[in-house]
């Protein structure tokens, strides 16, 4: 059945593209565009309602994603009704190959070597009760007081609580302050899984290229002209470039902001303390305005699942008071053994240790790739962002030697021109960094494309 365009087009109040996606969306919800329906075509609905052909097909791109709707061709576009399933297919594309290599530099994680014993902080914990009453309150005050004083002078939330690890901490935010339809700027290149998330709720990503420094200030300019509502960034040692964000580009993203009063900033500081630059937040200029997660999986180990969470009561507190609709807290007993890390002495040498470390590893690889002519950026963190001739060609060169790399198109929203791996250099011993950059090297060189002989 043809859905009546005059009756379509009165449904729909907000004509901007979010608002033809939710009043959409919500006459399928409620029933009244039924399952099967066919869609007007888009330009017929534009000039129906004023808008230019684009407004509309952007509005069919986010119902697309969700599921709400679906196009066939030149049959034209129906209303499906199903919500798509949430799928981590930019996360799966990194993840799938892991644990199959000799040497597996894909995967993005610490090295197990370099955490922090768990000794001295389950000995903490030993024979103490449990920790689990429902009423107790969620975040373990010692915790807090850590956590405020390690923030100090970067981030002094009106809030704070303790989520499941840093994904756990941006999906909660992301659920609680984007809507389908919203735009949102993310860094270009970004951690997939934020791409994912942002697909789950039928979100846009706006991408800003990135410098040394950060984000582009003239990038940003630009797409806060496209009205987005909320800006998902990584301060330091960004995933996959390494890049940390400069005191000095904090003042001019966060001037840049100052002028688009309606953008809420969730930043991710994932690597945490096995960073070599100094923290550094938006909330210095918009303390209103900021949620900031800081991880604990990198410095103190994966299976800890804990993240700081802070920001303005406005935006953390009903973030906290819909979590304790479900989960409600993140375990006290972790909580406590992280305590026990964060003071232990030998605790905080470990992860000084790591630090030193996985910087010696990460410029020993960057230097060793510099010397065999292949460009590559990783300034901190974990990673290096590898520049490559063609991606599949080099991952299928360097799984022939027995080397797992990530493959660079999953962090992209926009190309950048250039094609890229991501290489962990967490998990690399010094004594393999020459083999890895030879094998890198070949990877990363342009090969003539096979062409069968003709017979």
């Amino acid at each position: 059945m043809d859905v009546d365009l005059t009756w379509l087009a009165n449904k729909i109040e907000d004509t901007s593209a979010e608002g033809i996606a939710a009043s959409v969306n919500r006459l399928i919800r409620a029933g009244e565009l039924a399952v099967g329906g066919k869609l007007p075509t888009v330009r017929a609905l534009a000039r129906e309602i004023g808008v230019s052909p684009t407004t509309v097909s952007e509005s069919w791109r986010s119902l697309t994603r969700i599921g709400a709707i679906e196009t066939r061709g030149r049959n034209g576009t129906f209303v499906t009704g199903g919500q798509r399933r949430a799928e981590p297919a930019r996360f799966w594309r990194l993840a799938g190959a892991t644990g199959r290599f000799t040497r597996d530099l894909s995967a993005g994680v610490p090295d197990p070597e370099l955490l922090p014993p768990l000794g001295p902080a389950l000995a903490r914990v030993d024979g103490q009760p449990p920790l689990s009453g429902y009423l107790d309150t969620p975040v373990l005050p010692e915790l807090e007081r850590l956590v405020r004083e390690s923030w100090r002078g970067i981030c002094e939330p009106e809030e704070l609580t303790i989520v499941n690890g840093s994904l756990d901490g941006i999906d909660r935010a992301l659920s609680q302050l984007v809507a389908l339809g919203d735009r949102v700027i993310v860094e270009n290149p970004t951690f997939p899984p934020f791409l994912d998330l942002l697909d789950a709720v039928g979100a846009t990503a706006l991408p800003v290229p990135m410098d040394a420094e950060g984000m582009r200030p003239d990038a940003l300019r630009s797409v806060l002209a496209e009205g987005p509502i909320a800006l998902l960034m990584q301060p330091r040692a960004q995933n996959p470039t390494g890049t940390s964000t400069s005191a000095a580009r904090i003042v001019e993203l966060g001037a840049l902001l100052a002028e688009a009063p309606d953008v809420v900033v969730i930043e991710d500081d994932h690597v945490g303390d096995v960073a070599v630059a100094p923290p550094v937040s938006l909330a210095s200029a918009l303390p209103e305005r900021v949620v900031r997660i800081q991880s604990f999986s990198k410095s103190h180990g994966p299976d800890l699942r804990l993240a700081a969470l802070g920001g303005p009561s406005r935006l953390v507190g009903p973030l906290i008071a819909r979590r304790h609709l479900g989960a409600a807290w993140s375990s006290r007993l972790l909580q406590e053994i992280l305590v026990g890390m964060l003071t232990d002495p030998g605790s905080v040498a470990a992860v000084a240790r790591a630090r030193a470390v996985y910087a010696q590893r990460r410029e020993a690889l960057r230097a060793a790739l510099d010397a065999r002519g292949v460009k590559s950026i990783g300034a901190d963190g974990i990673n290096l962002w590898v520049e490559v001739e063609r991606e599949r060609e080099a991952l299928v060169v360097l799984a022939a030697q027995g080397i797992g790399a990530a493959p660079g198109s999953p962090f992209l929203v926009r190309s950048t021109g250039t094609n890229h791996l991501r290489v962990t250099t967490a998990v690399l011993p010094l004594s393999e960094v020459d083999d890895v950059a030879d094998a890198l090297a070949e990877a990363a060189r342009p090969y003539p494309r096979y062409t069968p002989n003709a017979m």
